[in-house]
């Protein structure tokens, strides 16, 4: 059962997004919450495994939101739910440490598979916006990281092939079929990267591979 938490400052859609979630059998909606504030305490009570997070609320937003309920909680996912998809409104949210990127005007189904994607460990964005994101992030840097690994010193070259496919937007059975390996190896080597980069999810990993001169065509 996946444990879902609503964050959105409008209770209509609130409603709409709990009345989707009810009938699927592996949801849960344990919460919902109007702002920021009411998400960040909301989070550290009840410990969702999702949270489907709004951007523009009142007071705090849904940037600092994310990076405060991550802070709390790592392995929480968030995936962001905006009518936003412009880069100034895009870049912030991975940036906190969001999973994924929705645009309000998603299929139901595709919400859905989105929430489920974020839970067992994937993004849902599409390709095209993560490469934005990350073309964006790349260009927002001013110094380089000292913790970023060089090419072949920390990473094996396994784990070097798995990051660049994350880099280009594949999923986890997508990694696999690609690379003629399980699932479960795949997901491996994912938390092996993490814990040797200091990264926290998918996202901040394709930062790395653009960084590290992997995506280029």
């Amino acid at each position: 059962m996946i444990r879902l938490l609503i964050v959105n400052d409008q209770r209509l859609v609130r409603a709409g997004l709990r009345m989707l979630c009810a009938p699927a059998d592996d949801l849960e909606v344990v919460a919902e919450a109007g702002n920021g504030q009411e998400a960040t305490r909301l989070a550290a009570r009840l410990r969702p495994d999702v949270v489907l997070m709004d951007l523009h609320m009142p007071g705090m937003d849904g940037a600092e939101a994310t990076r405060r309920i991550l802070a709390e909680r790592p392995t929480t996912k968030v995936v962001v739910l905006t009518t936003f998809d412009d880069d100034d409104h895009l870049y912030p949210a991975p940036t906190a440490g969001a999973c994924g990127f929705l645009a309000k005007d998603v299929a139901p189904e595709e919400l859905l598979d989105a929430i489920r994607r974020a839970a067992a460990g994937n993004s849902p964005f599409s390709p095209a916006t993560l490469r934005r994101v990350v073309a964006r992030a790349v260009a927002a840097e001013t110094t380089p990281d000292p913790q970023a690994p060089t090419e072949g010193t920390r990473l094996t070259r396994r784990e070097i092939e798995v990051l660049t496919l994350v880099g280009h937007g594949l999923s986890n059975p997508e990694i696999a079929d690609r690379l003629h390996v399980g699932v479960t190896t795949v997901k491996s080597h994912l938390a092996t990267m993490m814990g040797k980069t200091g990264t926290n999810n998918r996202v901040r990993l394709a930062v790395l591979a653009a960084r590290m001169g992997l995506l280029t065509e």
